[in-house]
């Protein structure tokens, strides 16, 4: 979906982001927000995209049926024997 609109900057620095531009992109009142510069554009995303992106990219990476948790807690559980 393509989406585009024309806002101005107030005194303060400020932008409006257009109520269609919110909904598109699921953001909501009180939402935390990544601002980034990237290619001379600035770049908005909420963290819940930026953690659904992360998500996505790590189930690229993890096989089918590992469970990290249970790798990490197993691991600790080892190391704890060590450790008495």
């Amino acid at each position: 979906m393509k989406l585009q609109v024309r806002t101005r900057m107030s005194e303060k620095g400020r932008i409006v982001i257009p109520t269609a531009i919110r909904e598109a992109l699921g953001m909501g009142v009180g939402d935390a927000l990544d601002l980034r510069v990237e290619d001379g554009e600035l770049r908005i995303a909420t963290m819940r995209s930026r953690i659904r992106r992360a998500q996505e990219r790590a189930r690229r990476i993890i096989p089918p049926g590992v469970s990290l948790s249970e790798e990490l807690s197993a691991e600790r559980r080892e190391a704890a024997k060590h450790e008495e």
